[in-house]
């Protein structure tokens, strides 16, 4: 797949998120997946999604999956192909992400949580999120991406759902 086309979709919404998720260095490439994946139509590989825009249901999953993509240590991150986590963790903390994603790029919840994901939680997460309650959003602070109200305070910067960076890094070095 290495020689795979960059991704572009003739729907402008679904064009700006892969073009977001290409800038913050997460490879968006065009891709046949006549084989069945865990989102239909998108398939993590070794850090790049690789996008059957054909067999896609919902646009937004790109951002999700995206999100999965995000919060993998590098070195699981580049190093593996895989469909998603079954880490629980890992989910919540795409969750999150997405909705930050979504937040930066103005764009309406429903366009990542859709009715037909979620497992029937969608409305309850955009609720949830909307009320201002962040699911996630600790996993996002230890991973060095976000901040909560208080430490974004301290700090003077903003808090969640603005993102410090969009790419979890390797921890620092623990000191002598």
């Amino acid at each position: 797949m290495s020689d795979a086309p960059p991704f572009r979709s003739a729907d402008p919404v679904t064009d700006r998120m892969a073009t977001f998720l290409a800038s913050i260095g997460i490879p968006v490439l065009a891709a046949d997946l006549p084989d069945r994946c865990f989102v239909p139509g998108i398939r993590l590989d070794r850090g790049r999604l690789l996008v059957d825009e054909a067999r896609m249901i919902c646009p937004g999953d790109l951002l999700h999956e995206g999100g999965h993509v995000a919060v993998m240590a590098p070195a699981v991150r580049t190093g593996r192909a895989v469909d998603a986590s079954n880490d629980m963790g890992d989910e919540i903390a795409a969750i999150a992400w997405s909705w930050a994603a979504l937040t930066h790029l103005g764009l309406a919840p429903e366009v990542v949580f859709s009715p037909l994901g979620y497992k029937g939680a969608a409305p309850w997460l955009i609720e949830t999120f909307r009320a201002g309650h962040a699911p996630g959003l600790p996993l996002l602070q230890w991973m060095g991406l976000t901040l909560d109200e208080r430490s974004a305070a301290e700090r003077g910067t903003l808090p969640f759902p603005h993102m410090q960076r969009w790419l979890r890094e390797e921890p620092p070095e623990a000191a002598d």
